[in-house]
């Protein structure tokens, strides 16, 4: 899934191939006027329902809201940090390790009719959210780490897992800021060349 419609608000970006990844994009053109997608509540619910980790929205509160968009900006930063070369933030670290230490949603075993069936308690946001700590850690930790991009488009800057063999991705979509950094080289050298209207811009950019 690359966009979620939102009822002609903002969308919701999954480029990032992985829950962290995709989380640090609800926070837009980080380079200019910053468009935050996680404006109410009812958005950090939603975001949590379409990005898999939950079968629908569950409740959220403004408290869960604040606290949400901190561990966003603590992964952020921790993997900006890390792609240029600079030890993490200890207190962005600190941040992460608190949320991913948050317990999941409580499941048990109960007993249907002679067969042994999962039971779980209804997950919470703040569950979820620490859901999304933990997938960082684990993707920071690991070897995939080095994986780690940023979409090379000057208007773009997502972050991304890079899954390709040669592991030299540049864009975060090879469908929109990829294709639009191909025809502006192409116009580079064809001057000649009619402009195209860019109808990319509005729908993937970051």
């Amino acid at each position: 899934m690359i966009d979620a419609p939102r009822n002609g608000r903002q969308e919701f970006r999954f480029l990032g191939g992985r829950a962290c990844l995709d989380f640090t994009a609800t926070l837009g053109e980080r380079w200019g006027r910053q468009a935050e997608r996680l404006r109410t509540p009812q958005d950090l619910a939603t975001w949590l329902a379409a990005a898999g980790l939950a079968d629908q929205p569950p409740a959220a509160a403004w408290q869960d809201l604040a606290r949400a968009r901190t561990l966003r900006e603590a992964v952020y930063q921790t993997i900006k940090r890390r792609i240029s070369g600079q030890p993490p933030g200890p207190g962005h670290l600190a941040i992460i390790n608190d949320w991913a230490g948050q317990p999941p949603p409580r499941t048990w075993l109960e007993a249907d009719d002679g067969q042994l069936r999962t039971r779980r308690d209804a997950a919470t946001a703040t569950a979820l959210v620490a859901g999304v700590a933990r997938d960082a850690v684990d993707l920071l930790g690991g070897p995939l780490a080095d994986r780690i991009r940023e979409c090379s488009a000057q208007d773009c800057g997502l972050l991304f897992l890079d899954t390709s063999r040669a592991g030299r991705r540049r864009w975060c979509s090879m469908a929109a800021c990829g294709a639009r950094a191909k025809m502006t080289a192409y116009r580079a050298r064809h001057p000649g060349t009619a402009p195209e209207r860019d109808t990319t811009r509005s729908r993937f950019a970051s």
